[in-house]
């Protein structure tokens, strides 16, 4: 199994956080992992992506030109790097923040769903990453969401109070699959 995913948002998203539980789920399942962050250098409210490559076999590099999954969390990382995602690959978009294309001009599936309004539900916007990683959870199965929760629970371990509304906004991603299109 192969993944190279691209996440990619404006800074105080959650995207770096998002990519590192992505990278550590997989590691914990015993795959190869590649985990590169960028961000702009205006930090909270500027560009940020970061690469995640998961492997059965050797990474050859953390870089990615074509992904397989990209996830875009508003309108210019859509714009941005939804075309660098494979014809065969998946677009994930945070239609609160961003159009969700009806389809896209390589052929990709795409898949839109308000992971903000979501989170916002939950009562704090600041989660929107974490549906979003239940969302591509549901629909990649890049790890087992047992795997992934577990994650979640490691890197919390220092803020409870926080363990509680990722957990929900995790498991409502996983569940707005059947619910919201």
């Amino acid at each position: 199994m192969k993944y190279d995913i691209l996440l990619a948002g404006f800074g105080g998203q959650g995207i770096l956080l998002f990519g590192r539980i992505i990278a550590q789920a997989a590691m914990r399942e015993g795959r190869n992992v590649t985990y590169l962050p960028s961000y702009g250098p205006e930090m909270r409210g500027g560009t940020c992506n970061c690469m995640v490559v998961i492997n059965d076999n050797e990474i050859a590099s953390p870089v990615i030109n074509d992904a397989d999954v990209v996830v875009a969390m508003n309108q210019p990382s859509c714009d941005k790097f939804g075309p660098r995602v494979r014809g065969e690959g998946l677009l994930l978009v945070n239609a609160t923040l961003a159009e969700t294309p009806a389809e896209h001009h390589n052929g990709c599936r795409v898949v839109g769903a308000p992971f903000t309004e979501l989170a916002g539900d939950l009562g704090d916007v600041r989660v929107s990453s974490v549906v979003a990683l239940g969302r591509l959870v549901h629909e990649t199965q890049f790890a087992g969401p047992e795997t992934v929760l577990a994650q979640i629970r490691e890197l919390t371990a220092k803020r409870p109070e926080l363990l509680e509304i990722n957990e929900r906004a995790f498991n409502l991603g996983l569940s707005c699959a059947t619910a919201v299109e």
